[in-house]
């Protein structure tokens, strides 16, 4: 376990080295017993989001497999992993997780964070999976042991390309699982451990995005946004995550009901959706500010990125890291992997090629020039493609904002009628949500029973 001291650290630069993070929630316990149930969208790239932003020491579970892959069984070893026998793996070695169970009381018990995938796959589906009931029989087995609940905080992961490099990436940490009612029934009490994973999805489910299918994400995250523009702001992320939430069951009950009212209000949501993404917009884009001065102040403030030392950084970096990148990619194509380990198989195949790359450049400067040469390119090498990374990611804002800027300036006629949409939208908007609160809003299924 040599890389569990410094394991956190390398996950937190790394998740932001590789995603456009953002954080928010509640806090994870500095210190003592904590469990942190997160969803499983990523592969192997989950465990550094959950460790690179609770900031602890996390040892993972993970399925047994791993442990001797060739290529990332060391690193799984050296993070302190605790093995899980799957069924699927094999049968004849399911008796072996009873050490499991043992290995997880008494890192609890010793005040440790524990870090669990409790859907037990990682997938592509537009929803979380069924959980399984082991997260809730360790649980109920550390209090056995040590009499004393914990922290049971659910983690939840929403990338918004996971596959893609340099994409969002939210990650929401909810209040932690209320359980002492349940603690003292113990593990083999199975209305108790039922009840105890049922309330861990729940947790899990207000701090994730569930859709009956992919198709519903934008037009889910459009209705949010319109009602954060014009109806009530949303506070962080956290709050972002169960609008979604409340939104997406609402479409659903809309969709398979059978009052025409809500029907048109979510035809004419798609509609102006629709409408949107032929400028490349979102519904925030139709607010924003296009005086002239504020165009000048916005300009005046980057000038900077089109400054000749800016330009040659920019470019500098990409041309000495274009090699690397493109063997990263045709290596992640070669392997064809699903869509929940494309991210992995780009991590660890980049980090595989960028730092072969590094090397190989700093031993050039070595036989060029000697050993300070090489040395200062081993050192400087790496921040300069971050640096590079930074200033390309801002031109493409920048150009965003431009663009935007153009647009609204001169077609502002047919934006104007969109922005009178949209505010129609969020009034409707808001009669549904507080029909929906009401109880009043049901599918035809749910009047049949």
């Amino acid at each position: 376990m040599w890389l569990l001291p410094v394991f956190s650290g390398l996950c937190w630069l790394t998740s932001r080295v590789f995603y456009r993070l953002s954080v928010d929630g509640s806090s994870v316990p500095a210190r003592g017993p904590v469990l942190l149930v997160a969803n499983h969208p990523n592969s192997l790239v989950d465990p550094i989001i959950v460790a690179g932003v609770t900031g602890r020491r996390v040892r993972f579970l993970a399925k047994a497999p791993l442990f001797s892959h060739p290529r990332i069984g060391w690193m799984v070893k050296a993070a302190g992993a605790i093995p899980v026998y799957r069924r699927q793996d094999d049968p004849s070695a399911m008796g072996q997780n009873r050490d499991v169970f043992e290995a997880v009381i008494s890192e609890l018990s010793a005040g440790a964070a524990i870090g669990i995938f409790p859907e037990g796959i990682s997938h592509s589906e537009p929803s979380l999976a069924k959980l399984r009931t082991g997260t809730a029989r360790m649980a109920l087995s550390v209090y056995a042991e040590t009499a004393r609940t914990f922290p049971i905080v659910p983690v939840g992961i929403v990338p918004a390309r996971k596959e893609r490099f340099l994409s969002e990436m939210r990650v929401v940490l909810g209040e932690p699982v209320e359980w002492d009612d349940l603690a003292a029934k113990g593990r083999k009490d199975r209305e108790a451990v039922r009840e105890l994973t049922t309330r861990i999805d729940q947790a899990l489910r207000g701090v994730t995005l569930n859709l009956e299918r992919w198709e519903d994400r934008p037009l889910v995250e459009t209705a949010e946004a319109i009602w954060s523009l014009h109806v009530e702001r949303a506070e962080g992320p956290a709050q972002e995550m169960r609008r979604f939430e409340t939104i997406a069951r609402i479409l659903a009950a809309v969709r398979s009901g059978s009052e025409e009212r809500w029907k048109s209000v979510q035809r004419d949501l798609s509609r102006h959706y629709r409408r949107l993404a032929l400028f490349n917009f979102g519904p925030a884009d139709l607010l924003a500010d296009v005086r002239v001065p504020t165009g000048v102040r916005w300009s005046a403030r980057r000038i900077y990125l089109l400054g000749v030392p800016t330009v040659a950084l920019a470019i500098v970096g990409h041309i000495l890291f274009w090699v690397p990148f493109q063997l990263t990619r045709v290596l992640t194509l070669k392997a064809r992997p699903a869509l929940d380990r494309v991210s992995t198989y780009k991590l660890l195949n980049g980090m595989l090629t960028y730092s072969g790359w590094v090397l190989a450049v700093s031993a050039v400067g070595v036989l060029a020039r000697g050993w300070g040469v090489g040395l200062a390119l081993m050192v400087l090498l790496p921040p300069l493609g971050v640096a590079s990374l930074w200033i390309r990611e801002r031109w493409r804002w920048g150009y965003h904002d431009v663009r935007r800027f153009m647009i609204l300036r001169t077609r502002g006629d047919v934006l104007g009628e969109l922005l009178s949409e949209q505010k129609r939208l969020g009034i409707e908007l808001e009669a549904l949500v507080e029909v929906w609160d009401a109880g009043s809003l049901q599918s035809d299924s749910d009047r049949e029973d």
